[in-house]
C-alpha cells in the first residue's frame, strides 16, 4: 500500500512574519514602555517563538528602534502628502495643526512611544540610520509654507519653523499625555468629543494669533 505523502510545508511569509513581530512589539512598548515590555509576551502575541523574533530583529533595543522607524512614517509620509499648495500660507499651517492632532488621536500608540523613548533619552532615535531621513520632509514643509507666507504677506517674517513645528507638537502631546490627571484636576472629561474639537480650535488660534502678521485678526474657521 502506497504511503501517503506528508503535505508540503508552506514557504515562510518574512514579510507577513516581520509585520506581525512589529505590530504586537508597537502595541507592547506603547502600553508597557521599553523597559516594561518583555521579548516573550511580543512573541507570544505575534505567534512566534523568540528564536524568530531575534532572526528578524537582533534583540529588543533593535526591535524598538524599528518600531519608532515605522510610527514616524506613518506620520510623515501622509503629511507630505498633503494638498498644502491648494492654501494660502497660514491657512496651510492650520491645515497642519489639524493634520498633527487627527493623528495623535487615531494613533495613540505614537505619543506613548515617543514618551517612552524621552524617558529614554532619545537612546534609539539617536542610533537610528534613518530617523533624520525620515523627519527631513517635516521641517522642511514647514520652511516653504514660511517662505511662502511671507510672500503674500500672511505670516511674520521673523518665525523659526523648528519652534513653530515643536509648538505645534507640544500643544496636542501635552494635552493628550496628561489627559487623566487634567480631567481630574478640571473635573472634565478632557477626551469627550466637544471638548477635543474645542481644543483644536484653540490650537488654531493660538498658532494662527502666532504667525500672523497682524495679531488681532480673527481665525480664518
Amino acid at each position: 500500500m502506497e504511503k501517503s505523502k506528508r503535505p508540503a510545508k508552506q514557504p515562510r511569509n518574512a514579510e507577513a512574519t516581520k509585520k506581525r513581530i512589529l505590530a504586537a512589539a508597537r502595541d507592547q512598548f506603547a502600553k508597557r514602555g521599553f523597559d516594561g515590555a518583555r521579548v516573550d509576551s511580543i512573541a507570544r502575541a505575534a505567534k512566534i517563538n523568540k528564536q524568530m523574533l531575534y532572526h528578524y530583529f537582533g534583540n529588543k533595543d533593535r526591535l524598538f528602534t524599528v518600531v519608532l522607524e515605522e510610527a514616524y512614517r506613518d506620520m510623515r509620509i501622509p503629511e507630505a502628502a498633503l494638498d498644502l499648495d491648494a492654501l494660502p500660507a497660514d491657512r496651510a499651517v492650520l491645515a497642519l495643526v489639524e493634520f498633527t492632532w487627527r493623528h495623535y488621536l487615531a494613533n495613540p500608540h505614537f505619543t506613548r512611544l515617543l514618551n517612552s523613548e524621552n524617558q529614554l533619552e532619545a537612546r534609539h532615535v539617536k542610533a537610528s540610520p534613518d530617523t533624520d531621513d525620515i523627519n527631513r520632509s517635516h521641517v522642511a514643509i514647514m520652511e516653504k509654507l514660511l517662505a511662502r507666507g511671507k510672500r503674500e504677506g500672511v505670516i511674520r517674517e521673523d518665525i523659526d519653523p523648528v519652534q513653530l513645528n515643536i509648538s505645534i507638537a507640544a500643544l496636542g502631546f501635552f494635552y493628550l499625555m496628561n489627559r487623566h490627571t487634567l480631567s481630574r484636576v478640571y473635573q472634565r472629561d478632557l477626551m469627550a468629543p466637544e471638548q477635543l474639537d474645542a481644543r483644536l480650535a484653540v490650537m488654531k488660534e493660538t498658532i494662527f494669533r502666532y504667525i500672523s502678521p497682524t495679531p488681532s485678526a480673527a481665525t480664518p474657521r
